[in-house]
């Protein structure tokens, strides 16, 4: 994965076309880069980010943006009720208490 600006950007190998290719992740709008090895790869990925966000500032659009920090979650009300009580032995708000633990799980996945 590459990160840039907040954007993140996913490659993969064409061994057919003999290049790097990818695209930015988790926007709406299409933001693709490529290149022959990995350091044009980087390159191009942070060359198209930049290019994606001139060309939204000329036509005076705002860029999308990967998250918003807003995660809707739906979960049975028995399992809500887990969480309330877990949050409020640890002292602290349901959402303050799940941003813990999910950063937690999470950093076990990506580091």
């Amino acid at each position: 994965m590459l990160n840039y600006k907040g954007y993140v950007g996913h490659m993969e190998v064409d061994d057919e076309a003999g290049i790097i290719f990818g695209r930015v992740l988790d926007i709406r709008d299409v933001v693709t880069f490529k290149g022959e090895t990995v350091a044009e790869a980087k390159q191009a990925f942070q060359d198209s980010v930049d290019d994606y966000l001139a060309f939204c500032a000329e036509m005076n659009q705002e860029p999308d943006k990967p998250f918003s920090g807003k995660l809707p979650f739906r979960t049975t009300p028995d399992r809500h009720r887990q969480l309330f009580l877990a949050a409020t032995k640890a002292g602290k708000s349901i959402n303050a208490w799940m941003d813990e633990v999910l950063a937690k799980a999470a950093d076990e996945f990506t580091t």
